[in-house]
Formats: structure tokens, C-alpha cells, sequence
């Protein structure tokens, strides 16, 4: 991680009709950094990220991302960053191979790039042998490992994943974040949500949202000195009491 800003949230507020989801946010975001975005359900987290991958317009304030503004510049922005939804957006009835060569059309990845960079991704998943297996044959833990990659395919400056882990168990998690660190140390940006509060341990930073607002942002540890707390579940608890 260093200090290039890849993300810049100020006074960033989202309403709709009466209701605020999001209340004043301000934060920023580094190149290479993994950055936890936590909150419960309904706390605005989901609203925010919609805001930064360019597919929701704020009410009011200014959004940054990959040096982009994403009320003016929202279809520039998608083509910098990667996205990877919770239900992992592969399509069941396609290969493996068919699956990302879709989504590298979709990224507007040209045809030799996409050989190169195609083959490039099954073999940092050893998966070269398996290309032309159905989507609907692999395991939870596969689908969600080649959702990442195919969310990288086109080399996004920044990676945005909603819940990623969700069901799956606690040795493809940690499989899982191994991919999220690698991604990390060659230079891509992390923005995750999580509601898995050993996973925010992993994170350079996280962020935790309560009621539309940010409450807490800091380093896991230091939040838990300022806290006065032993592990991030038992300050999240704190927070949203």
C-alpha cells in the first residue's frame, strides 16, 4: 500500500424521499490497500458502493474514483474497476472459458489480450485443465475464486466485492483472502464488505457504518486500542448498541 488516493469520498449524502442511507461519508482509499467497508444490515454500506462503482448517483458531495468523478464520468469509471457481487454474476449454463471470455468483451478486453490474459488466470488458479467444465459442476469455493479472477480480467485499478465469503466454509474463505492478498501486493485496491468480523482482521483498514453514518475507521488494532475492545466482533457490537 502507499499513499496514492484511488478513492475520495467527501460529504457524500444519498437520500431517498425523507430517508437518509448515506449521512455525511468521508473517507479515502490507497492504491493497494484493502479496505474493510462493515456495517449491519440496512446501515448504508451497499448504497455507497452502488455510488462508487458509478451505478447510483449521490444526492449530494463529491466522489472520486481511479481519478475519476463518478456523477460526471460514471461509465469511464466502470471500465478501472472490477466488480463481484454476492451471487458471483457467472452465468451456470457457460464453461468456464465461455465465462470470462463474456465478461473480457464486457471489460472491452480485445481478443489476443484476452487469450493471453485468459490463460494467464487459469493458471494462477491451476485450472487450465478445467476450462471447458460447465459453471454449474464446480463447487461454491471454485465459482467464487473465478468470479475474483474474472473481475480482474481486464487488470482493474480497483476491485469492489459485496460480501464475497458469503456460505462458503472457513478454509475457501482463507483460500479466498490468499487471492485478495496477492491481487493487493501487485498494486490493486480492495473495497470489501464483509459481515464476517474475524474478516476484517485482514484488512489494512476498515471502516464501520452504522445508521447511514461512518462510526469508526481506522487499522483493525488501533480501533480496538481506542475502543478499549478485545477483537473487532465485540467492537462492532459496541457500536451499533
Amino acid at each position: 500500500m502507499n499513499e496514492e488516493v484511488v478513492i475520495k469520498v467527501s460529504h457524500l449524502y444519498k437520500k431517498f424521499g425523507h430517508f437518509t442511507a448515506n449521512d455525511d461519508l468521508n473517507f479515502e482509499v490507497f492504491k493497494g490497500e484493502i479496505f474493510g467497508f462493515l456495517g449491519a444490515n440496512g446501515a448504508g454500506k451497499t448504497t455507497a458502493m452502488r455510488i462508487l462503482c458509478g451505478l447510483s448517483t449521490p444526492t449530494s458531495g463529491e466522489v472520486n474514483v481511479a481519478g475519476l468523478d463518478v456523477g460526471t464520468c460514471a461509465d469511464a469509471v466502470k471500465a478501472k474497476i472490477g466488480y463481484m457481487s454476492q451471487k458471483f454474476s457467472l452465468y451456470e449454463d457457460l464453461t468456464i472459458w465461455e465465462n470470462m471470455r463474456l465478461y473480457a468483451g464486457i471489460y472491452g478486453v480485445n481478443k489476443n489480450e484476452f487469450r493471453m490474459r485468459g490463460e494467464e488466470l487459469l493458471r494462477e488458479l491451476n485450472m487450465c485443465d478445467e476450462r471447458n467444465r460447465l459453471i454449474s459442476t464446480l463447487s461454491l469455493g471454485w465459482k467464487q475464486k473465478l468470479a475474483f479472477m474474472v473481475a480482474m480480467i481486464h487488470k482493474p485499478q480497483i476491485v469492489f466485492l459485496d460480501e464475497p465469503t458469503s456460505g462458503v466454509d472457513p478454509i475457501t474463505r482463507r483460500q479466498f483472502w490468499e487471492l485478495i492478498y496477492e491481487a493487493a501486493a501487485n498494486g490493486v485496491t480492495i473495497f470489501v464488505t464483509t459481515h464476517y468480523m474475524d474478516e476484517a482482521e485482514y484488512c489494512d483498514r476498515v471502516s464501520i457504518m452504522v445508521d447511514g453514518r461512518i462510526e469508526a475507521l481506522d487499522t483493525p488494532s488501533q480501533l480496538k486500542i481506542d475502543h478499549n475492545v478485545s477483537s473487532m466482533n465485540d467492537l462492532f457490537l459496541k457500536l451499533i448498541r
